[in-house]
């Protein structure tokens, strides 16, 4: 699973080609197809829309977090470049090296002190660009930046040499509204998620973690369905019990009463009461926006949110991966096994992502139909309708 670190030259390495050389995204064909017709303005523009990585030692990066060290090297030619890679050529995850991502911008403003070097992107490989790195020509890689519209994430993206059927594929599948969100594939478990400095400070900020325990830790509750707050499960299991009882849909007052008199059952006080009935309409409303947005079918319901933490459980153990907090086979499994969860709790593709949608937006929205609802809406248009998407190649059981 791993390979050997770069030479003592510094140039990182790529993906060797093949015989039938296949690139792994568009990023990677599209620089291709233009090199071999000679468009640079073509090869420009697909760099302006990408990020860049630039290979460091864990340890260099670690010690100095702010610092991104460019080092030269010498091509075959023995000409003198600084290197950078497409996310699509980056090599095999490796516990010892990591990669700064940059942009076409930083690489343009960086201190260029020597007029004959060149920027080679994606060096040995099909996809390489080779440029001149003149200060007329970094004006020109500011003007193809500035120019270029980059979507900010929500672009459903896959690689060709990622997983794409069995267990794996199916388990990345279901982390893919955040890999959506995120414009990463969604396919991928290696050598990044975010750049490396981004996803430390991702997983400090926002879950807590600065370290492998913490990492595990957070992944084991995911995989039990104990991060998300249990009250949303407990009244959807309430109106589950009504159904099979009634043998069909309780009315929304005998739902809502029958929901508080539980939660009263077990020692719950008046406040918590009322806060169990308001979720009961809060869920029926979220779950009549769900029907006219296409999240559900016209009858549909959600049965349970666990969707919400088995989804988020597969990112966790892809930006584990990406820290250098486990090793590659055990964000695989982590993996494997929140797709098993995953299949074992709901019935289609369809249903796990309108579980996914109503654990986050209870958690996050807070009826404000804003940014954490949008997103799910455009992934689950994009992975159920979406040509390349993996829900439509993998199926459910």
């Amino acid at each position: 699973m791993t390979r050997p670190a770069p030479g003592p030259s510094g140039a990182p390495w790529g993906p060797p080609p093949g015989p039938a050389w296949v690139p792994p995204s568009v990023t990677e064909h599209l620089l291709y197809e233009a090199g071999a017709r000679g468009d640079v303005e073509a090869q420009l523009r697909v760099l302006a829309d990408a990020e860049l990585y630039i290979a460091a030692p864990k340890a260099e990066a670690d010690a100095s977090p702010e610092t991104i060290v460019w080092r030269a090297h010498r091509d075959e030619a023995g000409r003198s470049c600084r290197s950078v890679l497409t996310r699509g050529m980056l090599p095999p995850w490796h516990p010892d090296w990591v990669f700064h991502g940059v942009s076409l911008r930083w690489i343009a403003e960086f201190g260029w002190r020597d007029p004959a070097q060149l920027l080679s992107v994606n060096t040995g490989t099909p996809a390489r660009v080779l440029l001149p790195a003149t200060a007329q020509h970094r004006a020109l890689w500011l003007r193809y930046y500035a120019e270029n519209d980059r979507p900010d994430g929500d672009r459903l993206i896959a690689l060709r040499h990622g997983a794409l059927y069995g267990p794996l594929a199916y388990g990345l599948a279901c982390g893919a509204h955040l890999a959506v969100g995120n414009g990463v594939p969604w396919n991928e478990v290696g050598t990044v998620y975010e750049e490396y400095g981004r996803q430390l400070e991702s997983l400090r900020d926002s879950w807590g973690i600065t370290g492998r325990e913490g990492w595990q830790r957070q992944l084991s509750t995911l995989l039990d369905a104990r991060n998300s707050p249990p009250e949303p499960d407990f009244v959807l299991r309430v109106r589950e019990r009504l159904r099979s009882g009634l043998g069909g849909p309780p009315s929304a007052d005998l739902w809502r009463e029958t929901a508080a008199g539980h939660a009263q059952d077990i020692g719950a006080d008046s406040v918590a009461v009322k806060g169990i009935e308001e979720l009961v309409r809060r869920v029926l409303r979220y779950e009549a926006r769900f029907r006219a947005d296409g999240l559900l079918p016209p009858d549909g319901r959600v049965t349970t949110t666990v969707a919400y933490d088995y989804g988020r459980a597969v990112n966790l153990a892809r930006w584990g991966l990406a820290a250098r907090f486990c090793h590659p086979q055990e964000a695989e499994q982590a993996i494997v096994y929140a797709g098993a969860l995953s299949k074992s709790a709901y019935h289609s593709w369809e249903e796990f992502s309108a579980g996914y949608a109503l654990g986050r937006v209870l958690r996050f929205d807070e009826e404000e139909y804003g940014r954490f609802y949008e997103q799910n809406v455009v992934a689950h248009r994009l992975l159920t309708g979406g040509e390349g998407s993996p829900w439509r190649n993998i199926p459910w059981r």
